[in-house]
């Protein structure tokens, strides 16, 4: 296992292919609850996912900004994971163009009872979560 605080190339590659992450973040009360998410990179190195502005995550975020995410191989593939943690934001704005994105890279829309549960998706109230890495660690790849 290896850690550093910055996103490499060889994690963007592995993170830009759909899979699910766990999301976890430090404002709840009791046992910390992980979340599965769509997620993606974003270009300056943080990681964002889109959630409903009500949703408990989002209140906890607010509450405590301390969050990670792991996105790891599925079952069957060699071990192969990446851990994310840092400070979280809520974000009021690009939401519903980051669902719609997700939605595209994560389901076929050639689907009609998927492209329509996106469609219902992304006319929600929505926010994003951005994680701006403080430490990733990685093992495998």
């Amino acid at each position: 296992m290896t850690r550093s605080a910055d996103l490499t190339a060889a994690d963007r590659e592995f993170l830009a292919t759909p899979r699910m992450g766990f999301l976890t973040v430090a404002g709840g009360d009791g046992l910390p609850a992980p979340r599965p998410v769509w997620f993606e990179v974003t270009e300056d190195g943080a990681v964002q996912l889109f959630s409903l502005t009500s949703s408990p995550k989002v209140r906890r975020v607010r509450r405590d900004p301390r969050a990670s995410l792991v996105a790891a191989n599925a079952v069957g593939e060699p071990e192969n994971w990446i851990a994310i943690s840092g400070s979280a934001t809520v974000e009021e704005d690009g939401a519903r163009e980051l669902a719609g994105r997700l939605g595209a890279r994560y389901w076929d829309l050639d689907d009609p009872e998927k492209a329509a549960t996106l469609e219902q998706m992304v006319s929600a109230d929505l926010v994003r979560i951005v994680i701006r890495p403080e430490r990733v660690s990685r093992y495998g790849g």
